[in-house]
């Protein structure tokens, strides 16, 4: 069978690109919804000096700042409308996926088809707004607190200016919420992923600059660039390889007698990908352990502090505690949220509902036990995996000055995102070929 990359160019070449009107559409949306997303990274929140911002993210920008600002294409370091970016979203989505196994009722609606996915999308919406008006309120508190060399960061601190913030930056976070829906439903691709891939892949860019420039420099000799390069794109490599693979585990469908006509009989697999938690466990790993890091930032080198101090230092990037406690983190989120998206004795439930059976073994919890078994060791390689790809790029970034936007994070979103949305082009090509043929077929019969 032909690989995705191969079929896709087989589609291309055979024109069928050129005649499917409905996808064109669909990308000049995408590409246009994601213009205006770049366009609003550089508008300015009232009332912040930007060359303050820029000194206190030259200063601060190692730590949780410097990853929320990578998630947010800059936003956050030139503090501009979408500087919180999607991520209010992304933890409200998440965190009605984690009630929603918890809580009964919210189960209920996770089970109700498509009348209960709404509400629970209603749900993640108002949570969403209350994320982020808890998150910009911070920000606007510890904005009036920021005072670098060139003076103080807020210009007139105050209630209003508070309000103003936490207005500006809800509403452009619900702004980004709308767009990423609307990218979702008559773009091409998942919205909320191409707006995190959009903003990590504009400043690809400037790190690329900043890696040659250590390399004219003489900070980087040639060598360990072209290293590094290599190095690379075997881990791009790598991570194709583990995000397409997957464990198919055989299901057989029992025959049925209706009539004079047999009815089933067939076989099919149910899939079950190596890394079935995607970036969620270094995203929330780098969250916890940074935020250590930037608050001994913030709190300086004073005596009273020292302790805290200390605590920084020790997980800060490349240091041995921080590189076994990301590891750990990642493992441990791995198994996490691969137990909430996929339960083994819901699939194993709906397989006996359904007259099907995996061939050798009894449905119900014998299968479950076995869906289980098989989903804990993909999730061990999964999980071991993210670790290799996150903590190699520590390493890096730590003892060479390696840009941040080089990190695996970036490098897992960036190709599962491009990944993703290759496989969308790919289907919106196959079902266009199918309605031309079917099209013909109809003219042909009516010609006869």
């Amino acid at each position: 069978m032909a690989s995705a990359a191969e079929q896709l160019a087989s589609n291309l070449n055979a024109g069928a690109f050129s005649k499917a009107t409905e996808l064109k559409a669909r990308i000049w949306f995408t590409l246009g919804a994601l213009l205006v997303y770049r366009i609003g990274t550089y508008i300015p929140v009232p009332g912040v000096d930007a060359a303050v911002m820029g000194e206190m993210m030259t200063q601060h920008g190692g730590g949780i700042l410097g990853m929320f600002d990578m998630f947010s294409g800059g936003a956050l370091g030139r503090m501009t409308v979408f500087a919180l970016a999607i991520m209010p979203y992304i933890s409200a989505s998440i965190m009605i996926q984690l009630m929603s196994t918890a809580i009964p009722a919210l189960e209920s609606l996770k089970k109700d088809g498509e009348s209960g996915r709404k509400k629970l999308n209603q749900y993640t919406r108002y949570l969403t707004v209350v994320i982020a008006m808890f998150q910009s309120y911070g920000i606007a508190v510890g904005l009036e607190s920021m005072r670098g060399s060139l003076g103080a960061a807020v210009i007139d601190p105050g209630m209003f200016f508070r309000i103003s913030c936490v207005i500006t930056l809800v509403g452009g976070t619900m702004f980004l919420m709308w767009l990423g829906e609307q990218i979702t439903s008559r773009g091409i691709g998942n919205g909320t992923s191409l707006i995190i891939f959009a903003g990590i892949v504009a400043n690809l860019p400037h790190a690329l600059a900043s890696l040659l420039e250590l390399g004219r420099t003489g900070a980087l000799s040639p060598v360990f660039i072209l290293v590094f390069a290599i190095v690379a794109v075997l881990v791009i490599g790598l991570i194709v390889f583990i995000e397409r693979a997957q464990r198919r585990i055989v299901v057989q469908y029992p025959k049925r007698q209706v009539g004079q006509r047999q009815f089933g009989g067939e076989s099919s697999h149910l899939p079950l990908k190596i890394n079935t938690a995607g970036v969620i466990p270094p995203i929330f790993a780098s969250s916890v352990l940074l935020i250590p890091a930037t608050i001994a930032g913030f709190a300086g080198q004073n005596g009273e502090m020292s302790w805290l101090a200390t605590i920084g230092n020790a997980l800060a990037h490349g240091q041995p505690l921080y590189m076994v406690a990301y590891a750990a983190l990642i493992i441990f989120f791995s198994y996490f949220y691969t137990a909430v998206v996929f339960n083994p004795e819901e699939t194993a439930d709906n397989l006996k509902k359904y007259g099907g059976f995996v061939p050798g073994i009894r449905p119900g919890t014998n299968t479950a036990n076995y869906f289980d078994h098989i989903l804990t060791r993909l999730t061990t390689i999964g999980a071991f995996y993210m670790c290799f790809v996150c903590l190699m790029p520590e390493v890096l970034i730590s003892h060479y000055g390696v840009p941040f936007y080089f990190g695996g994070t970036s490098l897992m979103i960036i190709v599962s995102v491009t990944m993703d949305t290759v496989t969308q082009i790919q289907s919106h090509l196959i079902a266009h070929q199918y309605e031309g043929m079917i099209k013909k077929s109809r003219v042909k019969g009516r010609g006869r």
